[in-house]
């Protein structure tokens, strides 16, 4: 089993491991308004965590269904929903997911989008189509690439012409003014591991508890089980995780959280960096990835805390990728890497 393939029970898609999903609603993205969702609420669609099926749970509208649902339609027409993105970006895919939706999924969906500065788009937002209207299959995930590198704030999803979508993912890049950023130097520190600012979490040996992608999502861990955490290791070795940063810098400071992770802390990590050139990933990016720079030495780590690492950082310039290592297992909660982003050119 390769280190992709131990990770693909988080839905890992073709997008977002380059990509961030700005529909996430742990990043703040917003079903703003729907035309009906009278079986399943607008909200439900924007969850990140994989959608589930409950045999035999109803609610007083019907069998309850984990995604955005509306009743059938006995007019002209069709539903849509508008959801604000966590953070205006470029939007390079988008994956409608009909998963456990078989004889109440939409036949055909299609996708819109404006830039507007407020939180709902009024009549005068200029609506462009990004998606064309295509056909939809029962329990699938649909994934469609998106050519238009125009900044948004917003997306309009068409279904045709009702029906239920499970989760709906926008995966883009941020819009961030790194030239700023960068001409603040030493005073100016940003976490170059958000989500928010554009970094993603690549792949990683395990995943068997908890998303890699919890580790750059903002705040603090609700629970244990909104963080990374891999099996049991039951053979030599250390767990690891690979993370592109949201721009190449130098990192200047680390904070590790194991907030919620008593019992099944790691006791140690490390993290190595390494410059890459020309914005690739190659293949064989776990393997290189051994021999990285070391930007962190182990370090002890303790349960349900913060952790803040300055003095120990070496002195290995700019980096635009991180490899994370734990001893020998477990979890952690969030991963904050604060640097100074260097300049355009």
């Amino acid at each position: 089993m390769t280190a992709d393939d131990a990770c693909r029970g988080a839905g890992v898609s073709r997008f977002s491991t380059r990509w961030v999903n700005l529909a996430s609603a742990k990043l703040g993205a917003a079903a703003i308004r729907c035309s009906d969702d009278f079986f399943a609420p607008m909200a439900r669609m924007l969850q990140d965590q994989p959608p589930v099926f409950i045999d035999g749970k109803y609610d007083d509208h019907g069998k309850w269904m984990d995604g955005w649902e509306s009743r059938r339609k006995r007019t002209e027409g069709h539903d849509w929903c508008v959801v604000k993105l966590a953070r205006p970006g470029v939007i390079r895919g988008i994956e409608i997911d009909t998963t456990h939706f078989t004889g109440n999924y939409p036949p055909a969906a299609s996708v819109d989008a404006c830039h507007h500065p407020g939180d709902d788009p009024d009549d005068a937002a200029e609506w462009r189509e990004i998606i064309t209207q295509t056909a939809l299959r029962g329990d699938n995930r649909h994934a469609f690439e998106v050519g238009d590198r125009r900044v948004y704030t917003h997306i309009r999803l068409n279904i045709f012409p009702d029906g239920g979508v499970a989760r709906l993912r926008v995966y883009g890049r941020p819009k961030v003014d790194w030239e700023r950023l960068a001409g603040a130097g030493e005073t100016g520190l940003v976490d170059l591991a958000a989500a928010l600012n554009g970094a993603v979490a690549l792949t990683c040996n395990d995943q068997h508890f908890g998303s890699i992608r919890n580790l750059l999502t903002p705040g603090r861990g609700v629970n244990m089980g909104d963080g990374w955490e891999t099996r049991r290791r039951r053979e030599p070795g250390n767990d690891w995780a690979l993370i592109a940063l949201a721009h190449c810098g130098e990192i200047k400071k680390v904070e590790v959280d194991t907030a919620h992770f008593k019992g099944n802390y790691p006791d140690r990590c490390s993290l190595q960096g390494a410059r890459l050139e020309g914005g690739g990933v190659p293949e064989d990016l776990p393997r290189l990835s051994e021999s990285w720079a070391e930007l962190l030495p182990q370090v002890k780590l303790q349960a349900d805390r913060e952790h803040a690492f300055e003095k120990e950082i070496a002195h290995i310039g700019a980096v635009t990728h991180i490899r994370l290592n734990i001893y020998p297992d477990g979890g952690v909660s969030r991963l904050r890497l604060f640097g100074i982003a260097e300049r355009a050119g």
